[in-house]
């Protein structure tokens, strides 16, 4: 992997094979030494890890010989001060013993005074050991930090504040789209795309998906999906998704564990066969417009970023593949690709490959490039998940690129940065903390990095590099040459001021790094994102202009300051509501009064609160 010390690093190897010591180097290069990160415990910012958070992790588990696929989801508590309490974790993986169900465990971690951080987790199975980068959100990038010798699990992840008020099967409502991707017992690899609709009841709804099954696409179709959320205090929940595909019926579980509302970690949780690929990923809520999604949803740019296994003309199997790249649609149907790629020790830049797409109303969206074919569901406009249908199984996401055109100044200031989503043991996985200068044609780049290798781990490495970014003939396309320790050749395309997404060139096992706005000072968890929970209404039944009813709207959490304005509506004028209900700051429910008129006969009405995008009703019955 471009050893680069890592940064952009591109954590893979070039020119390893002279060095001894370097970090981040794959196979070639001398074991690193330093077991653990190094953080004083006197000068700390542990602060910047304080309250609930989720935590997604995909790693390739493997001892020099035989490797396999290893998953965990989980959420946790930091204290500030140094604590994980409250922790839970569900995994997955090959083999008798890898599958833990809702595993409580401990820990403990330091954050270093320029944001990097090192955690300890206490598993059955022993302690296990990680990196972690802090970014500017008060979210975290982490890779496994405990393999040496040739042996141990090579994986990253990231740590995501929660929002504890959203823990309950009401709040997951509204449209939703979703990316996992893994590999099977035997290391072929297999991703699934798609979106659905949720009532807020535990019923899924409008469900449609792609699957790549180790090389052959197929169309879901879908018979049956529900979730839970089982346990209100962590947010861990589950979903079955039945479908069929290529004739025969199938079905997958999965848990997750809730970032907030809008966005779940997934991990797939049946036993890992030849027939059940071990899959992870997100759901995230998508943003439907008014009218469903058109071809006019792609417009503008879009940076895309994936990782796959290829087979190499010389026999090689298996061996890590990765993309990133620019797509530019003009909203009508055509759409243009520039791209850089590395596999097989063969990286090279595409320019100027011209297509055409459609999008359909749920989403679902057909890319043909020349003989490529892809799918993507868009999670919103410019915004989506993403694979190619073929063997090397690319999945990844797009994300919209912000107005150019763009120079070095874009690059600038602290950035975290991590390895993520492994596709083989031999990678070389990293996280740290950057800062970019921005400077003329040649901006200059430094910093430190943690490094996890299968030879071992390396604490603290120094890191330098030039970079120069254009916005011609790509906009924000970028690249990268590292000067102290080994160096290498990278290159990068920049999503915004703030996240920017690179691979190696040189590397024969790269992945895609993702560098994102690190953090300069403490900052605490967001706010809660509070929804409604629930509309009762007592009684249920009354006598139309004699008796009328009250009603119960309940929050999911405290009202924000200025209280919360529930908007009210009845499906029929035998009963009426007052336009709007408010919720005090601080409280979580208030009443209001459903009024009704004499009818000649009996009948009933809807009444619906809506709340943040979220609407519950209940039905009141007006007699005679």
């Amino acid at each position: 992997m471009v050893c680069f010390g890592l940064l952009f690093s591109i954590t893979w190897g070039a020119g390893c094979a002279t060095t001894g010591t370097s970090a981040g180097c794959s196979d070639s290069c001398g074991a690193p030494v330093a077991p653990t990160p190094s953080a004083p415990a006197a000068a700390n910012k542990n602060p910047a890890l304080k309250g609930n958070y989720a935590f997604t992790f995909t790693g390739i588990k493997g001892n020099g010989t035989i490797s396999s696929i290893s998953a965990a989801v989980g959420t946790f508590a930091a204290d500030g001060a140094g604590n994980l309490t409250s922790g839970e974790l569900d995994t997955n993986g090959v083999g008798t013993g890898a599958a833990l169900i809702a595993q409580a465990f401990t820990g403990t971690y330091t954050i270093d005074t320029d944001n990097r951080g090192v955690m300890t987790w206490d598993l059955p199975a022993g302690a296990a050991k990680f990196a972690i980068a802090m970014t500017a959100n008060g979210n975290a990038r982490f890779i496994e930090f405990d393999a040496s010798a040739g042996s141990g699990t090579i994986g990253s992840g990231t740590i995501e504040s929660a929002d504890t008020n959203a823990f309950n099967t009401a709040s997951i409502a509204g449209d939703y789209a979703f990316g996992v991707a893994g590999l099977d017992n035997l290391n072929n690899r297999a991703a699934i795309i798609g979106r659905f609709a949720s009532n807020g009841t535990g019923t899924l709804t409008n469900a449609a998906a792609d699957f790549n099954a180790y090389g052959t696409p197929h169309t879901l179709s879908f018979s049956a999906a529900s979730y839970t959320v089982q346990d209100t205090k962590t947010g861990r929940g589950t979903m079955n998704l039945a479908f069929t595909f290529g004739g025969a019926p199938a079905n997958l579980n999965f848990v997750f564990y809730m970032v907030n509302a809008k966005r779940l970690l997934a991990m797939e949780r049946d036993t890992v066969t030849t027939a059940t690929p071990l899959l992870s990923g997100v759901v995230v809520q998508q943003q439907t417009p008014s009218g469903g999604f058109t071809d006019a949803s792609l417009n503008g740019n879009m940076v895309i970023y994936l990782t796959g296994l290829s087979n190499c003309g010389s026999g090689a199997m298996g061996v890590p593949k990765a993309v990133a790249g620019l797509i530019t649609a003009g909203g009508t149907g055509t759409l243009n690709l520039d791209f850089d790629e590395n596999y097989c020790h063969a990286p090279q830049t595409v320019t100027g490959f011209s297509g055409t797409y459609g999008v359909a109303s749920n989403g679902r969206t057909t890319i043909a490039l020349g003989g490529y074919a892809l799918v993507a569901y868009l999670a919103s406009a410019n915004q989506a998940f993403l694979f190619v249908s073929d063997s090397n199984v690319l999945f990844g996401l797009g994300e919209p690129q912000t107005d150019g055109p763009f120079t070095n100044g874009i690059v600038k200031g602290t950035y975290a940065g991590s390895a993520t989503d492994p596709a083989s043991f031999g990678v070389t996985v990293f996280s740290g903390e950057f800062t970019a200068d921005g400077v003329g044609t040649a901006g200059n780049i430094s910093g430190h990095e943690d490094v996890g290798a299968p030879s071992g781990s390396v604490s603290g490495e120094a890191f330098n590099a030039s970079y120069s970014v254009s916005s011609s003939p790509t906009n924000g396309r970028g690249s990268m040459t590292v000067s102290s320790g080994t160096g290498g050749n990278a290159v990068f395309y920049v999503i915004s001021a703030t996240k920017l997404v690179a691979l190696s060139q040189d590397d024969p096992n790269p992945a895609i790094l993702v560098f994102e706005q690190g953090s300069t000072a403490t900052t605490p968890p967001p706010a809660p994102t509070v929804t409604l929970s629930s509309l009762t209404l007592n009684p249920t039944s009354v006598i139309g202009g004699l008796q009328s009813s009250t009603a119960t709207v309940t929050l999911s959490g405290p009202a924000p300051a200025g209280g919360a304005k529930v908007a009210l509506d009845s499906s029929n004028g035998a009963a009426s509501v007052p336009s709007s209900a408010t919720v005090p700051a601080g409280a979580t429910s208030a009443t209001f009064t459903v009024n009704t008129s004499i009818v000649i006969l009996a009948t009933s009405a809807t009444i619906s609160a809506t709340y943040n995008n979220t609407t519950r009703a209940a039905t009141l019955s007006v007699l005679i």
